[in-house]
């Protein structure tokens, strides 16, 4: 039997999930987990689901099906199937925890996508991109080309087909970009925000003696690609550069389990993730 997921976005009221559990009974669905929440502060509804079809129902007629639900509701939604791997394109500046972590987990199998290129800014992982037979794009983005760098980067992720965009270690920094590929942007970083601000945050961590740090994701909107890039003090000779003694840290990256084309959830991307 195949599986399906169905993502949910919409105002919070009565009777959602009773629509939605009844329409996939009546279709002959199976519920093999399911996961809601309500976002008090701005009235929104979330909603993951996943289920088997045990009446052999295709993805075009789930779909079909459950339009008028989504209508009923105004919901934002999409359904997928969940054996069909998702084309991501990972985007890496000069520090290579990230990609190094996703790269190991997409060959062993343990990160279900299909990784379809790797776009950097500069040539520091070529080689061991290209060791694992991935088309390895060099795009310097600076403030004289930033229109042409973007219209290259966007020519890639068309190109490449690619339908999800994990930023492992760069910072975007683009309302074109933001908005065109709204909902299709995951960028992966340290945990240190909101605790630890500015150019520099691996200097504060490191003299507060912090020992052990996270990692933290988000769907890149605009608000958040105007920040400052928090990388900025990691560079050679920066006054406030990170301290000689202080090593990289090694986060245990999660891989990017959400869909493109799911509703961005403020707060519970976790509902959203495969």
């Amino acid at each position: 039997m195949t599986t399906y997921v169905l993502t949910v976005n919409c105002h919070s009221t009565r009777g959602i999930v009773a629509a939605i559990a009844n329409y996939l009974a009546d279709s002959g669905c199976n519920l093999t987990d399911s996961n809601q929440y309500d976002d008090l502060l701005t009235g929104q509804f979330f909603m993951r689901v996943t289920f088997v079809s045990q009446t052999g129902a295709t993805l075009d007629s789930l779909k079909a099906g459950f339009e008028p639900v989504a209508q009923e509701f105004d919901m934002e939604w999409a359904i997928h199937d969940a054996e069909k791997k998702v084309k991501v394109l990972l985007m890496v500046s000069n520090f290579g925890h990230c990609l190094n972590d996703l790269l190991y987990r997409w060959r062993i199998g343990a990160l279900p996508v299909e990784i379809v290129g790797v776009v950097s800014n500069h040539m520091t992982y070529q080689k061991v991109v290209v060791n694992h037979d991935i088309p390895f794009h060099h795009i310097k983005v600076t403030k004289e080309n930033k229109p042409e760098g973007e219209g290259d980067l966007l020519d890639v992720v068309e190109e490449s087909g690619g339908e999800l965009v994990v930023l492992a270690g760069y910072m975007i920094q683009s309302d074109k970009i933001c908005q065109k590929m709204s909902g299709k942007i995951i960028k992966i970083h340290h945990s240190f925000l909101a605790r630890f601000k500015g150019g520099n945050p691996y200097k504060q961590v490191y003299e507060r003696g912090v020992k052990l740090i996270g990692v933290t994701s988000h769907y890149v909107i605009t608000a958040l690609a105007r920040r400052t890039d928090h990388r900025a003090g990691n560079r050679p000779h920066h006054p406030c550069a990170k301290p000689r003694g202080l090593r990289q840290p090694r986060p245990r990256c999660r891989g990017a389990g959400a869909r493109p084309g799911d509703p961005r959830p403020c707060a519970a991307p976790r509902l959203h993730q495969r």
